[in-house]
């Protein structure tokens, strides 16, 4: 993981407030996202899509947002300092799925996340640490089956394929048992980053997730799933 994130998507780089969470203490629904590569603090141009779409789809269930609390940088020259950002990603929204399953027993969870994001987020559902990272990148647990049944959906939008990671040097993202069954991978055809391709830098179609119709269609799946 200390190699070369480095071509993770340079997404839309605008800014984008981070959606209102619901006034309840615990919404009936929460969804954590983290935003991709270089996007302004909160959950990005795809997660505030998702989450608004998921509030049109989902009746009168109450949705809280939650973004990721990580730099979602691109210093990619120093690898050993993007590499303690990512992971700062994955323990924060590790650390929010225990604290939500144990302060809301009610609140069903979704995790979600954008290009780099997805990667944040695919990592946090791995049944262990990918083997042979350095002991100050060890990445959290894997969260216990008690805390992953308050998880009713897991999405990644633009998720880097393991060709990807693999032409980068770092392990592949491999969705834990505990959460397959929940995972919706949305990859729009031709992104270069999540299609298969060699390593390169994302093109037009990575960036497209918040207005080509794909975050409503997976609202629409989430919804079903609550």
């Amino acid at each position: 993981m200390c190699t070369a994130m480095a071509m993770f998507a340079a997404s839309l780089c605008v800014s984008v407030e981070p959606p209102t969470a619901s006034a309840q203490p615990c919404p009936d629904v929460e969804v954590m996202f983290a935003r991709g590569t270089d996007e302004q603090s909160g959950v990005g141009a795809t997660g505030l899509s998702f989450i608004e779409s998921l509030r049109v789809v989902a009746g009168a269930r109450s949705i809280g947002a939650y973004a990721v609390n990580y730099r979602a940088g691109s210093n990619f020259d120093d690898r050993r300092a993007f590499a303690h950002t990512f992971v700062e990603g994955v323990r924060d929204m590790h650390s929010r799925i225990q604290f939500v399953a144990e302060r809301c027993a009610g609140t069903r969870i979704v995790v979600g996340g954008y290009s780099q994001g997805a990667a944040v987020a695919g990592f946090v559902t791995e049944a262990g640490n990918p083997a042979g990272l350095p002991s100050d990148l060890a990445l959290p647990g894997p969260l216990s089956p008690e805390v992953a049944g308050h998880v009713a959906a897991v999405v990644f939008f633009g998720r880097p394929s393991d060709r990807f990671m693999s032409d980068a040097g770092n392990p592949p993202i491999v969705v834990g048992p505990l959460f397959a069954p929940k995972t919706i991978d949305v990859c729009a055809a031709g992104d270069n980053i999540c299609d298969g391709s060699p390593l390169g830098r994302p093109n037009i179609l990575h960036a497209l997730y918040p207005v080509n119709g794909t975050t409503f269609g997976a609202a629409q799946v989430v919804a079903g799933r609550l």
